[in-house]
């Protein structure tokens, strides 16, 4: 029995070993490519032993990035906090709506109430080229093209279902008689909703906002046609690095090192309240 319990654990730290390279690899192989230039990068064979350099993070922060053709100016550290506010800003947004209404669904159930709700979830799995034709032709005419409160609003088909969907789970995993027993008290509604299911649905409202900020910074196609280059995040700037003279591979790495470096930040720090809103919040919504 102790050799099958040592030989288990040696396994099943080799599978883990092998799942944790599998999948920190890239990241790692980016890492690297950040601190190479072009021609160390394009080598063959790759090389583990380099000697590094800052000239891509260098050239992302100044603006200033050097090619074959010449200095091109480049608007990184723009796109980086147009990517910032308009992610906090909808994320925002989408709580301030989304958390009501997710706890109207979850106890007051009326007739086509589950429809609604499917309705408003199926826009989140609609494909972004279906809407994308009629929104710029209507933002044209309201005035909403390249601005923020036009990409913000945008914004709200990505993350509004999904907290709305989460938060209505962690809202009906809550018991309604802790909510009843404190209206009795006489205490009003709002109060009710403000000191009793709001803190108790606080993990769900946590892992959804920080899920709805992930995907809303990772959004490319609404960016990319609603708005010019001076509003747009780092997910469209990012084709700057694709220039006449070829492909700029390091400054390419270094603003991926960069971009995901506030949402793995985020998902680190918070990672039980997305655990729980997974395994909890979306498969009881």
């Amino acid at each position: 029995m102790e050799h099958t319990s040592l030989l288990e654990r040696i396994l099943r730290g080799a599978a883990l070993t092998l799942v944790v390279i599998f999948f920190m690899f890239p990241i790692v192989w980016i890492f690297m490519m950040s601190f190479q230039t072009n021609e160390t990068i394009l080598r063959i064979p790759p090389q583990l032993i380099f000697e590094p350099t800052l000239a891509n993070y260098t050239a992302l922060i100044t603006g200033k990035l050097i090619t074959a053709a010449g200095t091109l100016d480049i608007a990184f550290m723009r796109n980086l906090w147009n990517s910032v506010f308009l992610s906090t800003t909808s994320v925002a947004v989408s709580l301030l709506l989304g958390v009501p209404a997710a706890y109207a669904f979850a106890r007051h159930k009326f007739r086509g109430s589950e429809d609604i709700a499917f309705t408003l979830l199926s826009f989140k799995f609609a494909p972004a080229l279906l809407v994308l034709l009629p929104l710029t032709l209507y933002f044209q005419k309201l005035g909403l093209a390249n601005t923020y409160i036009g990409l913000i609003w945008v914004y709200q088909l990505i993350c509004l279902p999904l907290i709305l969907w989460i938060v209505r789970g962690y809202f009906e995993d809550i018991p309604a008689d802790i909510e009843y027993a404190y209206r009795i008290g006489g205490h009003s509604w709002f109060a009710t909703f403000r000191k009793i299911a709001l803190p108790l649905a606080g993990p769900g409202i946590a892992a959804a906002g920080l899920l709805a900020f992930i995907f809303a910074w990772n959004n490319f196609v609404f960016a990319l046609v609603l708005a010019s280059a001076d509003k747009q995040p780092v997910t469209v700037g990012a084709l700057a690095f694709i220039t006449s003279s070829g492909i700029q591979y390091g400054q390419i790495s270094a603003a991926i090192v960069l971009s995901i470096t506030p949402t793995l930040a985020l998902a680190l720090y918070a990672q039980r309240y997305l655990v729980e809103g997974l395994s909890l919040g979306a498969v009881k919504g």
